[in-house]
């Protein structure tokens, strides 16, 4: 019998996105993906505790111990190869990744970002997109390729702004968007249905 899809996911808050794909997992979801790992680079947050009610292996540090960034991702990089980890799923991890990680795990490794990338990348994407007054945001699923949001696109979500929205509303929408949508991507990764060309990516059918 063939071993699971391995998954390592990297948190850095609460770990709303976290739970939702260990859910999935546990629920026989994710195309039979096993969460086999947490990175924190915050020991305090809440993420590392879910984690550890779960049962989930977690390797957290703290990034000022460190000269530099490349130090800390040699740890992790070995961590993740110990485990043999298939993809590498960053939610809500506050971190830009050096070469050290992004080309090893290159079209292996996805990020979720509450706009419709390529708009409103970076921090408080929901503000931003509320400030702009645009119509219609969402949800993206992005390949890491090292820079601020700017991977190849493998899957979005729209979610649209209603009159009156207030800030609140509009995170909890996008917020729900994410904990849909993600579970989706990685049961994808782990059946094997993502193809990557370029900035092409596409998702073969069953």
């Amino acid at each position: 019998m063939p071993s699971p899809y391995r998954i390592a996911v990297f948190a850095s808050g609460q770990g709303s996105n976290f739970q939702a794909l260990l859910d999935a997992s546990r629920a026989g979801g994710l195309g039979g993906a096993e969460i086999v790992l947490l990175v924190s680079d915050k020991p305090q947050a809440p993420v590392v505790e879910r984690a550890r009610t779960a049962g989930v292996d977690a390797f957290v540090f703290q990034p000022k111990a460190y000269a530099r960034r490349e130090d800390y991702e040699a740890e992790i990089a070995a961590e993740l190869e110990e485990r043999q980890v298939d993809l590498v799923v960053l939610a809500g991890y506050m971190r830009l990744l050096t070469a050290v990680l992004v080309d090893r795990y290159a079209g292996r490794m996805i990020n979720i970002h509450p706009s419709l990338l390529p708009a409103f990348p970076g921090k408080d994407a929901i503000g931003q997109a509320r400030e702009y007054g645009v119509k219609v945001t969402g949800v993206t699923v992005h390949l890491v390729d090292g820079g601020m949001d700017t991977g190849a696109v493998v899957a979005q979500t729209a979610v649209p702004l209603l009159p009156g929205d207030r800030i609140e509303s509009l995170e909890e929408r996008i917020h729900q968007a994410e904990k849909e949508l993600y579970p989706q991507v990685v049961t994808w990764f782990a059946e094997g249905r993502i193809a990557v060309e370029g900035r092409k990516v596409t998702v073969k059918s069953v």
